[in-house]
């Protein structure tokens, strides 16, 4: 069994580059729903700033295109496995191991399998993240190889034709501001800067010129970055 090949479910979780690949499936596809999770992040005002950026995308371009969302909370089975800096109060830095404490194991692996079970049930065959591993932490689950696994293994394991997309895989935090702004314009720049949320400490109150966040902490520092590049400066 097939699903519809043109109808899309993205994993969007509130953030930068989550957006950004919302805007490009609703540009591309017919009907796009979108998936959540609540898994104990520490950084959990994203799952506030999702339909807020659902409502506004929906109306900025592509109108009847925005389908269901849908938020699945793993909370407990989360933090039954462990903590991180992610899910926790500890301080980020580099693990034994060379990741950064903040890699939460497994994570992206139990996204994409639960998405590819809800796209299973609802005639959904692209499923679509913002995994990249251009400008990244290091994080293994978003590598392009482990992606590819993930897509041979769903296949097999549910009997469905399902595509996983990465659209930002090989692109620069700003190149991916530059597709913002080619899908989208000024204003999705400007919905990403204050709508979105990366900061892992979940900080909101300061409003920096690339959006808000604390700043200091991996991924507003690669956030400010790419939009420096982006706007070259």
């Amino acid at each position: 069994m097939n699903a519809n090949a043109d109808h899309a479910l993205v994993l969007f979780s509130g953030g930068q580059d989550s957006t950004i690949c919302l805007a490009l499936a609703l540009a591309r596809h017919p009907h796009v729903e979108t998936i959540g999770f609540r898994y104990g992040q520490r950084h959990a005002v994203e799952l506030a700033c999702r339909p807020v950026i659902r409502e506004k995308l929906a109306g900025l371009r592509f109108p009847g295109r925005l389908g269901a969302d849908h938020v699945i909370d793993l909370g407990p089975a989360m933090a039954a496995v462990g903590e991180t800096a992610l899910t926790g109060n500890a301080a980020i830095a580099l693990g034994a191991d060379g990741l950064p404490n903040t890699f939460v194991p497994g994570r992206n692996l139990l996204f994409l399998t639960l998405a590819a079970a809800l796209a299973a049930r609802r005639d959904l065959r692209r499923l679509i993240g913002g995994m990249c591993e251009t400008d990244y932490s290091g994080y293994p689950d978003c590598r392009d190889d482990t992606i590819k696994a993930m897509q041979v293994a769903l296949n097999l394991g549910m009997a469905r034709r399902f595509v996983l997309e990465t659209p930002l895989m090989w692109l620069s935090k700003a190149e991916s501001w530059h597709l913002a702004k080619d899908l989208g314009g000024e204003a999705l720049v400007a919905l990403i800067i204050e709508e979105t949320h990366t900061c892992y400490l979940g900080a909101r109150g300061a409003r920096h010129d690339w959006g808000h966040g604390c700043g200091t902490c991996p991924a507003c520092v690669l956030r400010e970055a790419g939009y420096r590049a982006f706007r070259g400066g």
